[in-house]
């Protein structure tokens, strides 16, 4: 390709509204445009780019037995009634069609694969199958953020499995998960695989593969020691005890002190031997005050998993309403709504709310002065015991790339997938779903790569393989420039040719911008000694070749990974 020829629109300064690497150098280099908030347009190199990642996925999916089809966008709300996620998931588009029947954007499709193997799939002898698609979704996303990494509308892989019984799944999701890694490594990530919570999707367990970076929207809790690995929505760790001194139960005076930071100072106590007391609201179970220790942060997942439903935060005056005191001066005694307790305070003797301002109590413990149930909910802090071995946990930002879910018989059970066994039973087909957005690996792979003067594309997703930069107007040189695009071509690397009538300087800042793998000057040292330099983008190693050389030379710094 031809720069004289292509849409490549790069920009000089970081965009003012951009926060993340991978979003600046992504509108930097010309690989999107931003049509609305979390809508993108991607332009030819980032389309390229997204073509690279696609491709090494549809080679892994096949290589697993995985079968391509293509399911629509738009979905008949009767399907989502049916597996019952109609209702309670906020980010779904929903309309009606001109009959004013509803109609949803699909933003998965377990729905979809459930009824098409209600129809199609008989008999244990159809089984197992692996359905995929790379396809549009459409997302209400609240809050988008960081470029393509959070959209409102994104291309997706996903695939489904279908299998007659749990084993069949076990193999299922292994072979996706080790199709995973293969697309991982082949598209020159690092990522780890951590224990994930299944979310909105059901199921009985899940995995997710997280790209560590700093502009992640996930954090996970790892352990070196064992090997441990858990988003935090999910990890469980084991907080290091204070001193707890021999209090008796008392009132103490804190006027004006309504934050854990507040009261710690005011009584000059560790925060960890604090309560934190907040009130929540579930739709069916009400009321329900949460506690953890001062220094730890409530994790709503964990708090959906204890209660059972979705909870949100209480307003102010239904704290009032339901505790008889503002917010921050609750506490759980005396009080006649449920209580959960964070496993942390199962033992020790702590400072709390006495749900009368300008007060706490100290010297309160769990059990003794109120009752409660526990469970694991807070945020699990890096220094903190890992719950499996005595190692401690450290904490990692990550960007998600791909997730693994065992579904089992949920959806299958709601649409009539089912299928007849060896014995002539009538049994639901146990279903898996796997997702990959290949937005996302590109993004990931900027954030993790990028250097301060662009772009850094390992060689298997990058637009181009080699950037040829014509320096000066000898014809020479451009008949040469020529020569090694055509060569370059004719060898299966894919080329651009800087062609443009431009100064040095600025095709050089456009080469490191853009981050091809290897650059090939051609200009005053082919007039010199009959030689281009090649320099290599991740290392900025550079040699000189003759012209005839280059692709020769290409091959065998592919040889020796200096690409990867």
């Amino acid at each position: 390709m031809r720069v004289t020829r292509s849409l490549l629109p790069t920009l000089r300064e970081d965009p003012a509204d951009a926060d993340a690497i991978s979003h600046k150098l992504m509108l930097r280099a010309g690989l999107v445009r931003q049509l609305a908030a979390g809508v993108f347009v991607w332009l030819p190199l980032g389309q390229r780019v997204l073509d690279k990642v696609n491709a090494i996925i549809r080679e892994e999916m096949n290589a697993i037995g995985g079968q391509e089809i293509t399911m629509p966008v738009i979905h008949p709300a009767e399907i989502w009634k049916q597996s019952g996620r109609w209702d309670g998931i906020p980010e779904m588009f929903k309309l009606k069609d001109r009959h004013g029947r509803d109609m949803c954007l699909g933003m998965t499709h377990e729905e979809v694969v459930a009824w098409l193997a209600a129809r199609e799939i008989r008999s244990y002898r159809d089984l197992p199958q692996i359905w995929y698609q790379i396809q549009t979704k459409e997302r209400d996303e609240a809050r988008p953020r960081s470029g393509v990494l959070r959209t409102r509308e994104f291309v997706m892989k996903d695939s489904y499995t279908l299998d007659p019984d749990e084993a069949a799944l076990d193999r299922s999701y292994a072979a996706h998960e080790q199709a995973y890694r293969r697309i991982f490594d082949r598209c020159g990530l690092t990522f780890h695989v951590v224990q994930s919570d299944t979310g909105m999707m059901g199921g009985k367990s899940a995995h997710e593969f997280m790209a560590p970076s700093a502009a992640g929207e996930d954090e996970i809790a790892m352990c070196a020691a064992c090997g441990y690995a858990a988003n935090v929505e999910l990890a469980q760790s084991v907080a290091t005890q204070p001193e707890f001194p021999g209090w008796a139960r008392e009132d103490v005076a804190t006027p004006g002190a309504r934050t854990i930071a507040e009261v710690a100072a005011l009584l000059g106590i560790d925060p960890r031997l604090t309560i934190k007391s907040l009130l929540y609201v579930a739709p069916q179970a009400g009321p329900v005050l949460v506690l953890v220790r001062g220094d730890h942060t409530l994790h709503e997942r964990k708090l959906m998993r204890a209660v059972g439903e979705e909870c949100r935060a209480a307003h102010p005056e239904e704290v009032q309403r339901h505790l008889g005191a503002p917010v921050g001066s609750i506490g759980p005694l005396g009080v006649g709504v449920p209580i959960v307790a964070d496993e942390t305070l199962r033992a020790g003797s702590y400072v709390v709310g006495a749900n009368r301002e300008g007060f706490h109590v100290r010297g309160v413990t769990a059990g003794r002065d109120f009752e409660c149930r526990f469970a694991d909910l807070h945020v699990a802090l890096p220094g903190e015991t890992c719950a499996r071995c005595e190692g401690l946990l450290t904490i990692e930002r990550v960007i998600e790339i791909g997730n693994i879910f065992k579904l089992g018989t949920r959806f299958s059970e709601a649409l009539g997938a089912t299928f007849l066994d060896e014995a002539g039973k009538e049994r639901p087909i146990v279903m898996g779903s796997y997702g990959i957005g290949p937005a996302r690996i590109a993004s990931a792979a900027i954030e993790q790569l990028a250097d301060a003067d662009g772009l850094v594309w390992p060689w298997s997703i990058a637009p181009f393989h080699v950037h040829i930069v014509t320096v000066g107007r000898d014809a020479a040189a451009g008949t040469a420039a020529q020569g090694i695009y055509d060569a370059c071509r004719n060898a299966g690397f894919d080329a651009l040719l800087d062609d443009r009538d431009e100064r040095p300087g600025v095709k050089f800042k456009d080469a490191d911008l853009l981050g091809i793998p290897l650059r090939v000057t051609v200009g005053n040292l082919l007039a010199k000694e009959g030689v281009v330099e090649l320099r290599v983008r991740r290392t900025r190693h550079d040699s000189k070749v003759a012209p005839d050389k280059v692709v020769e030379t290409i091959e065998s710094l592919r040889a020796s990974a200096a690409f990867a």
